[in-house]
């Protein structure tokens, strides 16, 4: 693999409470160094992000729903409006987790759509193009049968990616369930793996599970882990 192309798999993310200005604005420099496929803030620094970034190859992602989800409907909605507005260029939103878990699949599946929707139309409106949405499903909290059924749903909504983890709940990404979603998935949606990536085998083992991006907080160390593993060898 060359150094451009694991880059272009990494979401560098911050999703920290106590991020400051100044992380947020690191986290940017590294971004661009690296030329990342994005960083994932929180919708507070969306607007910071898209002024800093405006000249680079590295896309804005935020998250809607996080961590756990339970947000109304129309409040997710809106959320993700708002942040395509203030530049966001993908959209990771947690799925209603609650709810999968309660077995309303129904309303799983109409809230994906319509913030889907709601996405596709706010690029359009703000010149945006198309605007990704990744469905975090949080599969630390489900069974098999309901990882599956969790694929079907984000199928249907018409989303581009489903993402294991909030990097939150008691376990992140393992190769067991990114080789499940891939295997559940058709081609046409991608796999995101997050939530305890930490090192360049990391990212190795979760791109051979079926993973096209990864998000992770430790993307710069994970470059210079590459880049040293190249020098060696």
């Amino acid at each position: 693999m060359h150094a451009e192309e694991l880059a272009k798999t990494i979401d560098h993310t911050l999703l920290l409470p106590d991020a400051s200005r100044h992380d947020i604005e690191r986290l940017c420099e590294q971004a661009a160094q690296f030329h990342f496929a994005a960083v994932c803030v929180l919708p507070h620094w969306v607007q910071l992000c898209a002024r800093l970034l405006v000249d680079s190859d590295v896309k804005v992602c935020t998250v809607v729903g996080f961590p756990f989800g339970a947000d109304g409907m129309r409040s997710k909605v809106v959320a993700a409006e708002e942040a395509v507005t203030h530049g966001a260029d993908e959209i990771d939103v947690v799925m209603c987790v609650p709810a999968m878990l309660s077995g309303d699949f129904t309303y799983v599946r109409d809230e994906l759509t319509g913030v889907v929707r709601a996405v596709r139309m706010a690029g359009v409106n703000n010149g945006r193009g198309l605007v990704l949405v990744k469905v975090i499903v949080e599969t630390c909290y489900l069974s098999n049968k309901l990882m599956k059924m969790a694929c079907r749903i984000v199928e249907d909504s018409g989303a581009d990616f489903v993402k294991t983890s909030t990097g939150l709940g008691p376990e992140g990404a393992t190769v067991h369930d990114v080789e499940l979603l891939r295997e559940a998935l058709s081609e046409r949606v991608a796999v995101k793996a997050s939530g305890g990536v930490r090192t360049y085998g990391d990212v190795l083992r979760l791109i051979n599970a079926g993973a096209a991006r990864i998000g992770t907080s430790a993307g710069d160390q994970i470059m210079r882990e590459f880049f040293a593993a190249q020098e060696t060898g």
